[in-house]
């Protein structure tokens, strides 16, 4: 049997926002558990809600609260997500187990859609998605959640640890179109390109919405929007690829494996970097929220 509206948490102000057709974006809490340090974390949630409320829309962070999928975290449930030390990590595969067992859980950009969906939302923000790892067979169950469930998940592309081409041929082979907001080429979360072709460019919110309807009106899954992380902050390639390699050297010199992978490489490229890529990590996020809000302002009106 599956899950229901009513087995989810769902807080009232989504509830409203909901039933009166007002738009609602999605927000991932991996990146305030497990993706960033504390107080940057709890820091780039907040302002990622008040970016989405910014541009007319209602902010619905999820999490699994005490066995409890919730969609609309308050602002002391953050902090407290922000500041836990045995918070689990949950993909879609881990959902179930952290319902059944009473686990609180960050929900990565995999079971954030899944829970979304359940809810009737539409549009997800977040920073990167995940995909195809560079040095072992890992592909991230994101790719897979993308493809059977119809929602927009607007991101600054995919991680950049990532195997972009692989990750990309992926996408194209689950039927998932790969829009590029503004650009012809995807976007490299810290960096401003990755040089690979998008399958799709829209320059504005309404024309992403009439894609992503027409899209769902054939019968179409997800859907990625990527848009470059700003030129001021995004970190230079050279620094990047070198940081990159050192990182990863690290992880395998200390055996790390797994979901464990992302988040460890993610906090030495913040320390090789000085804090750059915190800081790109910061900007991109804010700036995905605030496009999320505006597509999904159209999306609701059309």
């Amino acid at each position: 049997m599956a899950l229901g509206t009513h087995e989810l948490d769902i807080r009232p102000e989504i509830v409203a926002a909901l039933a009166a057709g007002r738009p609602v974006v999605a927000l991932e809490s991996t990146l305030i558990a497990h993706g960033l340090p504390y107080p940057q974390n709890v820091e780039t949630a907040r302002a990622a809600e008040v970016a989405v409320r910014s541009a007319g829309a209602v902010p619905a962070t999820v999490a699994v609260l005490e066995g409890r999928p919730t969609v609309g975290l308050t602002d002391e449930e953050i902090e407290r997500l922000a500041r836990a030390k045995d918070v689990h990590k949950a993909s879609r595969r881990d959902l179930a187990a952290a319902v059944a067992l009473g686990r609180t859980a960050a929900t990565t950009v995999a079971a954030t859609i899944a829970i979304a969906e359940i809810a009737g939302i539409r549009v997800f923000a977040t920073g990167g998605i995940g995909g195809a790892h560079r040095e072992e067979w890992d592909i991230s169950a994101d790719l897979y959640e993308l493809a059977r469930t119809p929602l927009a998940v607007v991101c600054a592309g995919a991680k950049s640890i990532l195997d972009i081409p692989r990750t990309l041929e992926i996408l194209e082979t689950l039927g998932v179109p790969v829009v590029g907001y503004g650009c012809d080429t995807f976007a490299g979360f810290y960096l401003r390109t990755t040089g690979e072709r998008v399958s799709v460019r829209v320059d504005d919110p309404a024309a992403a919405a009439r894609l992503l309807a027409v899209h769902w009106g054939l019968g179409g899954g997800g859907v990625v929007i990527a848009q470059p992380v700003d030129a001021e902050v995004a970190v230079d390639p050279d620094e990047f690829a070198a940081a990159l390699t050192k990182a990863e050297a690290k992880a395998r010199s200390a055996g790390i494996r797994g979901p464990a992978v992302t988040p460890f490489l993610l906090a030495q490229l913040a320390e090789l970097t000085n804090g750059r890529s915190l800081r790109a990590n910061h900007a991109l996020i804010v700036a995905n929220a605030r496009l999320a809000a505006e597509i999904a302002g159209v999306l609701s009106a059309l």
